[in-house]
């Protein structure tokens, strides 16, 4: 679809629809010429990291449950909280760089970004395999098959959120080019919906079916009903992934897209995509980014790898849940994850298969 979208008139009015005007309504110029997003280590801080990652080994913590008490940081964990909120209250995302990922072993640099992590949530499983350390490296998988997740692609992915109140990556490898990671507020997007096309944002708040990728315990549907923006607790709350949903769209019981459904879709990602309301950021060795998944949705485009595996674009990648997250619509729990003790998005959990945290992309 172009990204010259021409508004058409409806019977819809902008009037009777909510729109905001909070922190997660960013502008993308105002963040591009602003580096207050990026959180640059201090040498103190880098020391906390240094020092935690023996500490953690020596106690025996386990990638899979590790605990804030597991990676002290007595000079960052004020910093991070404060980074926290701004992920969940604010503008919904950060970028911490200076962390020297290439001085460690895969299993230190996975220690430091899972400590860090535990500081905006509990790790929660990202697959059916019950992987709470994820892998983004391409495993020369075809993206129109079923059942492959584009993160094991090199394709170029279209905006979308992911599970858990967060998505982490920490980058131990680039790619040998391309690979960019785009952001754009999902709260921004809904805004410019219901300006330009209120009669989509109404069809985006009714139920689309999303495939589950085949991950399911046994008598569970192989699909979930869910609406793609809600308004909630005074702010927008968007679940947006568009292959779950085409791919969604093969399976038994799942009725046929509109054309409105397809083209509402259409728009959220083409609106995304442009410029102003897109946020490119290159990541560099080391980096790690969180963003909300509530209030951020993120693509990446397509790239070019290295030739040897070992040599490949690799991130690592974290599902966090916070029990200082937003407040949720009961759909955002019930429809799919299920909760965490606590109430919060439980990522993807199978009946009978355990929580692991491979250090190997499988």
């Amino acid at each position: 679809m172009s990204t010259a979208l021409v508004p058409e008139a409806r019977a819809t009015t902008a009037a009777a629809l909510p729109t905001f005007n909070n922190a997660q309504a960013w502008d993308a110029r105002a963040m591009a010429s602003s580096s207050e997003w990026i959180h640059h280590f201090s040498a103190d801080e880098l020391a906390d990291i240094e020092a935690a990652i023996p500490h953690a080994k020596a106690r025996g913590a386990s990638l899979v449950h590790m605990t804030t008490a597991d990676f002290p940081l007595p000079r960052l964990a004020p910093v991070l909280a404060r980074l926290h909120d701004e992920v969940h209250s604010g503008r919904g995302f950060v970028l911490l760089r200076g962390f020297e990922a290439q001085r460690h072993t895969i299993e230190e640099a996975a220690i430091a970004f899972r400590g860090i992590g535990a500081y905006f949530g509990q790790a929660v499983s990202q697959n059916g395999k019950g992987h709470v350390l994820g892998h983004v490296k391409d495993l020369g998988l075809d993206y129109a098959a079923p059942t492959t997740r584009g993160y094991q692609t090199t394709a170029e992915l279209k905006f979308h959120t992911d599970g858990g109140d967060s998505v982490a990556l920490l980058c131990l490898r680039p790619a040998r080019s391309g690979g960019k990671s785009r952001i754009a507020s999902s709260t921004t997007v809904w805004n410019e919906i219901v300006r330009r096309r209120p009669d989509l944002a109404e069809v985006l708040q009714q139920p689309y079916y999303l495939s589950r990728w085949g991950e399911v315990g046994p008598g569970e549907k192989p699909w979930v009903a869910s609406p793609l923006f809600t308004p909630w607790g005074g702010r927008m709350i968007a679940w947006f992934v568009a292959s779950a949903i085409n791919k969604g769209q093969d399976l038994p019981g799942v009725p046929k897209l509109t054309a409105q459904q397809r083209e509402a879709m259409e728009w959220v990602n083409a609106i995304a995509d442009e410029d102003g309301i897109r946020l490119d950021m290159e990541f560099r060795v080391g980096d790690m980014q969180i963003v909300s998944n509530h209030s951020i949705m993120h693509s990446r485009t397509e790239y070019e790898d290295w030739d040897r595996f070992e040599d490949k674009r690799h991130l690592l990648r974290l599902w966090l849940s916070s029990d200082r997250g937003p407040a949720l619509p009961p759909h955002s729990t019930q429809a799919f994850q299920g909760p965490t003790a606590s109430g919060r998005p439980n990522g993807i959990n199978v009946p009978g298969v355990p929580l692991v945290a491979p250090l190997d992309a499988c």
